[in-house]
């Protein structure tokens, strides 16, 4: 597999960082070569935060701070103008449907709206968006397998957060369930 790049953005808090690492993780757990790069501002919650993730089956060449991506997925829209210009065209964007208002050109991306927030309210995780987003991503693109995730998920969460790991875990499963994978050729080499 070539080279697949994955930009996360949102707010902190909202689990940005916690879902690269998800995505890192399980692929490192199957195996694959993995690049993981963080990036907030000075505030825990409230400010900025990205991370870029990139996957492949040998060595990675790119540089830790993409200029350009796959994919991306986005928490909210306060900070996307800085990373919705490196998607490249023909990529794919998720997007929460709560927090994401930005308009985005389908003509140019594959646009995804998922009801993560509200998924994860309704099984009474109110923060687990990100988790619900990270099974939704997953499902879509095939680019690392939910099962390799969810034992990423378990190793990435702290030890003083682990009362957590349960409800990220069916978070997790019902953003895989909640979508259905992209069938179109730019997406099938994520699993081939």
């Amino acid at each position: 597999m070539p080279e697949k790049e994955l930009m996360v953005t949102g707010i902190g808090g909202q689990g940005v960082q916690l879902a690269a690492q998800v995505v890192a993780q399980g692929a490192t757990i199957e195996g694959r070569h993995v690049q993981l790069f963080g990036v907030y501002g000075g505030m825990m919650r409230g400010g900025n935060t990205d991370a870029s993730v990139v996957v492949a089956d040998g060595p990675i060449q790119a540089p830790p701070v993409l200029s350009h991506t796959w994919s991306a997925i986005g928490m909210h829209d306060e900070f996307w103008a800085q990373i919705g210009p490196k998607v490249r065209d023909g990529g794919l964007i998720m997007v929460n449907e709560a927090t994401f208002t930005t308009e985005l050109d389908p003509t140019r991306w594959t646009v995804l709206r998922v009801a993560a927030t509200d998924l994860a309210t309704s099984l009474g995780n109110e923060l687990g968006g990100s988790m619900v987003m990270v099974g939704a991503y997953l499902a879509t693109t095939g680019l690392v397998g939910i099962d390799a995730a969810v034992e990423g998920m378990r190793e990435s969460i702290p030890s003083y957060r682990t009362q957590h790991v349960a409800a990220n875990e069916t978070a997790m499963r019902a953003g895989f369930d909640a979508v259905e994978p992209l069938t179109m050729p730019a997406w099938e080499v994520a699993r081939t």
